[in-house]
């Protein structure tokens, strides 16, 4: 397979040709053909040569690298972006997820990190260029599944909400509905007493020939979905679902009720699902084998969606904390609480996020959390269904938590060797190692550090020095007090090392000695 494009965005020249130069682009799979020093520059860049990949710094003159990454997104969305920064306010990570950027870096970053960022994507394009030939040798044997394939697709597109205008256009060509301009209607069949599959069979049947204008039908759970033209004449429609119902019984001794939803554009399909599925729940109220449309219940022309953005949560989980990602549930369940949707609804809005959660568990975990979904669908109270996400939420999270912890202690033991081997130098910070040895945010890596040491860097180090010195005298006695300034790390300055000192061990390094000169005396 062919290397991956690579385009490199900085205003700073010498970032630029640094990161141009330090990065072995081959060993990633991937080749830089172009750099830009602004927004417009790489905009220009990407329209002509569509790269592959886009890594880019965020503050840059004119147009800054959100609002790049922003409109590539909207003019060429297969190219992926690697976000460079020097600022951590959670708001631009947000700001970059939210346009699909799943990588931000902190700079100054090392060369072992982008090439990881940029493996990552080459591996998701390759998956991704594998799918798609793989979708394409399936479209060639096509015509003989053609059928189970469209009602798993109409499945899939009244229940997973990341399907929209692109993946209709495309099924609207894979399936040649073409001439499908119209809006559409869905219409649920609901049996009204204990049935086996082959009744839901058949109800299908009877309204694919006694309606016309149909574009897709299937089964699901409990219920048939038709899709259906919306007719000039919408009397005609209800007419005509009337027989279907009326023949069925006949047929089977079985009363359906059926629900209509409102016309809207195809792409719509799923807020047209939800609202028939909500004319559905009102069978307890208008009896068994109704016709229920949304002008009978007096639910308005549009269902508003419940709108929450699962980041922050997912967020929570992956730094570990569980305290804070349980809240969050809570709080989520509170609010969906307090909408009083039916039940299917609600369970679908848990769901939803349930599955946003899991897919951050590892690959070889996730069948187990999938299984956990049945239980969902049985759940018979929403306190039910928050305990079970809670438990999963907990485990996840608990995960991460150890493996972040595990990372930390193995940063903190770097630091501590680095100390060990830099007493000697006067320039040695916590700024230092954060930069130009573990190319790190020096806040973050001075909160872990406490974190694991329950002290200050500074202190920590100043410390250390101390002790190292106080060593040093005992074993030589007679050693003077500059030389123990600069072998330690205070220069030409033995004032203030005799401060330190002092701070530290309680004694001035004369007195320290003296004390040592006394019979008796380590």
């Amino acid at each position: 397979m062919s290397k991956r494009r690579v385009l490199l965005v900085d205003d700073e020249r010498m970032i630029l040709e640094g990161i141009s130069r330090l990065v072995n682009w081959a060993s990633a799979g991937t080749e830089l053909i172009g750099t830009a020093r602004n927004g417009m520059e790489a905009l220009e860049f990407v329209r002509a040569h569509e790269p592959d990949i886009v890594v880019t710094d965020i503050r840059m003159p004119g147009m800054d690298g959100l609002e790049l990454v922003a409109k590539v997104k909207e003019s060429h969305p297969h190219i992926r972006a690697i976000m460079l920064s020097g600022f951590n306010e959670f708001e631009y990570a947000r700001t970059a997820m939210q346009h699909g950027v799943k990588h931000y870096l902190l700079k100054p970053t090392n060369e072992e990190k982008i090439l990881e960022a940029l493996r990552e994507l080459v591996r998701e394009l390759d998956r991704e260029a594998g799918e798609a030939q793989y979708v394409s040798n399936v479209r060639e044997r096509l015509e003989k599944v053609l059928p189970q394939v469209k009602e798993q697709f109409l499945k899939e597109f009244v229940t997973n909400k990341t399907y929209g205008y692109r993946d209709w256009d495309y099924y609207r060509g894979l399936f040649g509905f073409d001439d499908v301009n119209r809006p559409v209607r869905i219409v649920l069949f609901h049996l009204d007493a204990p049935f086996e599959f082959e009744h839901l069979f058949a109800v299908k049947n009877i309204a694919e020939d006694l309606l016309s204008g149909i574009v897709l039908s299937t089964t699901f759970g409990d219920h048939a979905i038709i899709v259906v033209e919306n007719p000039e004449d919408v009397s005609s429609l209800l007419e005509r679902l009337k027989r279907i119902g009326e023949t069925f019984a006949g047929f089977y001794r079985m009363e359906t009720t059926i629900a209509v939803s409102d016309a809207d554009e195809m792409v719509r399909a799923r807020r047209l699902y939800k609202q028939a599925a909500d004319c559905l729940g009102y069978r307890f109220y208008l009896g068994a084998g109704s016709l229920i449309t949304p002008d009978d219940i007096g639910m308005p022309d549009h269902v508003e969606e419940f709108a929450y953005d699962p980041e922050p949560l997912c967020l929570m989980i992956k730094s570990g904390n569980r305290a804070e990602a349980m809240a969050e549930i809570d709080r989520y369940i509170e609010r969906l609480s307090e909408q009083r949707f039916d039940s299917q609804r609600t369970k679908s809005y848990v769901i939803e996020l349930y599955l946003a959660v899991v897919r951050l568990s590892p690959p070889e975990q996730l069948p187990r959390f999938m299984n956990g979904l049945a239980a969902f669908m049985e759940a018979d109270s929403l306190t039910a269904m928050r305990g079970m996400f809670k438990r999963t939420a907990e485990e996840i999270a608990g995960q991460y938590d150890e493996q972040n912890r595990v990372k930390q202690s193995g940063i903190v033991g770097k630091v501590l060797e680095l100390i060990e081997t830099h007493l000697h130098d006067p320039n040695f910070s916590l700024q230092a190692v954060a930069q130009h040895m573990l190319y790190m945010n020096a806040d973050y890596l001075g909160k872990l550090f406490r974190k694991e040491t329950g002290e200050k860097f500074s202190n920590y180090v100043m410390r250390v020095r101390v002790n190292k010195a106080m060593e040093t005298m005992r074993a030589n006695p007679d050693i003077k007090i500059f030389e123990l300034a600069e072998r330690f790390g205070f220069g030409d300055n033995p004032q203030y090392f005799s401060q330190v000192f002092k701070k530290v061990s309680g004694l001035t390094p004369s007195e320290y000695m003296r004390q040592l000169s006394k019979p008796g005396t380590d």
